[in-house]
């Protein structure tokens, strides 16, 4: 019988960075086959939305971790307030023109390449200013699409085996990747990456909901195919990531039947019932895509055919692990500016150089505090009992020896690993590249996956890699109201779990962060 995880195991090992496949791959980038970094439907006319991030009264610090207590409980929100929570998340905040005439857009979240591979939908009831249906979300205008009319949430409540803040969601975000996009550059390694750019979405949701006001909770448990199908996705080319429900307690899914969908208005929360399937066109990405079957295996490994399956999912996330004490107690979080979060958002980006200067102690204690903060996410059993656990190669931190740490979020102790920590040994871990060499500190994400895969199985190694994701989105925002800079890196996966005394057969790197004093002054 095969271990729990088997088949996500060997998808992990199989797209592991080390220096003999760098130098025997023959990858080159296709420049005048690059994907488009939208989803486009052609002749479905968008709803526009507001483009203009008003900052709040909520830091980005606090929103992540103090936020307000969820006063809109039991409210519908408006389009104004779902376009808050897009434009911070999905949103184009930055325009540059290139060299050759091109645009470049910069969007809310980080994502690696750039390439802004994940789209939402929107799933919702009858809101004060929008009909109820299933919308995309097009950054490129700012615009929701109507793919689908009619009140769909009791899909997803099926899907989901009756989670709660589904069924009480006004409205449910739907988040998913479209392969192609990513794979461009990076093959079939961009199925981590799915999770990854993900992650740092639903950091961003995570926040700007809570800033606002919303309840929210992250579910990665749900029978997948109905929920493709609701989306009109290609299975094939699209995968969902998470699920989103946003304001729970306001409505109960389902008052009324949709129009282009089959279902039974009476039916139980997991009786399978499903959407009628159709199909949108869409504008091509490119001239040509390429297949990576381990993408879709990797996937497919993963999923779930029925909300009775998911309910069991959810019931067993990993318990909590026991934390020894005796480390380094770091200072409280330190929020001097005090910085909106939806400042910090716009002002957001990824260094592409840092000075080799120190940061201070406060400062690191507070990109991880916010980086672990407690997370209400099914595949959780505790919000506060993240699947990933993070490990610091400490380099310039005024108050802190250089050296390799564990970060123990519960008592707020750093556990030093090693004394030993240079610059160039940083920067090898990083393929070689200058970022991490010069960044103050490289905040690894790394899982158990013997704990996590364990209980989980093949579907837990989507949630690990997105709870890796929503760490590093987190750090990054952090970082950005500080003053300082951050930057999601790639790594030589065994080495790095080697450098910090790990097992690399049981420990899975999932994210790296590297934070520092950037080389140029941020935006303003």
């Amino acid at each position: 019988m095969p271990e729990p995880g088997a088949r996500a195991r060997a998808y992990h090992e199989s797209t592991k960075h080390s220096l003999e496949r760098l130098r025997t791959a023959r990858h080159m980038l296709d420049w005048e086959n690059q994907p488009l970094p939208f989803k486009i439907y052609p002749g479905l006319e968008g709803r526009p939305l507001a483009r203009v991030l008003v900052p709040g009264r909520t830091s980005a610090i606090r929103a992540m971790l103090d936020p307000p207590s969820p006063f809109r409980a039991g409210e519908l929100p408006s389009t104004d307030a779902v376009a808050r929570i897009l434009q911070a998340s999905l949103g184009i905040v930055r325009r540059r023109e290139l060299d050759d005439g091109r645009i470049h857009y910069f969007r809310a979240a980080p994502c690696t390449g750039a390439l802004y591979h994940v789209d939402a939908y929107l799933v919702c009831g009858d809101l004060p200013d929008v009909e109820a249906g299933v919308y995309h979300f097009g950054p490129q205008d700012a615009g929701l699409r109507r793919l689908r009319s009619g009140d769909c949430r009791s899909v997803l409540a099926a899907a989901t085996g009756g989670e709660e803040s589904v069924i009480g969601a006004p409205l449910v975000l739907v988040l998913a990747s479209t392969y192609w996009r990513n794979a461009w550059k990076y093959q079939a390694r961009a199925y981590r990456h799915v999770f990854w750019d993900g992650g740092t979405i639903v950091a961003h949701v995570v926040a700007q909901a809570a800033a606002d006001g919303w309840p929210v909770r992250v579910v990665a448990g749900f029978a997948d195919e109905p929920v493709e199908r609701l989306c009109a996705l290609d299975p094939r080319r699209e995968g969902v990531i998470a699920l989103l429900p946003i304001g729970s307690g306001a409505v109960a899914a389902s008052p009324r039947e949709p129009e282009r969908i089959e279902l039974d208005s009476g039916a139980a929360p997991d009786s399978g019932t499903e959407p009628e399937r159709i199909e949108l066109a869409t504008e091509p990405l490119s001239r040509h895509e390429i297949d990576y079957p381990e993408i879709r295996e990797a996937h497919s490994a993963g999923t779930l055919s029925a909300g009775a399956d998911a309910r069991r999912w959810r019931e067993m996330a990993p318990a909590a692990v026991a934390e020894r004490g005796g480390g380094l107690p770091l200072p409280p979080a330190n929020d001097p500016e005090e910085r909106p979060l939806e400042e910090v958002v716009v002002r957001r980006g990824s260094s592409r150089r840092f000075r080799t200067e120190p940061i201070s102690l406060a400062a690191l204690a507070t990109i991880l505090r916010c980086a672990a903060a407690p997370l209400s996410a099914d595949y959780r059993s505790d919000p506060a009992e993240p699947l990933v656990d993070l490990f610091i190669i400490a380099l310039a931190v005024d108050g802190l020896r250089p050296g390799r740490y564990r970060w123990r979020p519960r008592a707020g102790e750093l556990e030093l690993l090693s004394p030993a920590a240079e610059r160039r040994d940083a920067g090898h871990l990083d393929l070689g590249q200058e970022l991490a060499a010069d960044a103050a500190a490289n905040v690894y994400a790394i899982a158990d996956l013997d704990r996590v895969l364990g209980a989980l199985r093949d579907r837990g190694y989507r949630a690990a890699q997105l709870d890796g994701g929503i760490s590093g989105g987190r750090a990054y925002l952090a970082a950005y109201a500080l003053g300082l800079g951050a930057t999601g890196l790639t790594f030589f996966d065994d080495d790095v779990a080697e450098y910090f005394g790990l097992d690399p057969r049981r420990w899975g790197v999932m994210f790296l962060t590297a934070v520092g004093v950037p080389a140029k002054p941020l935006l303003r």
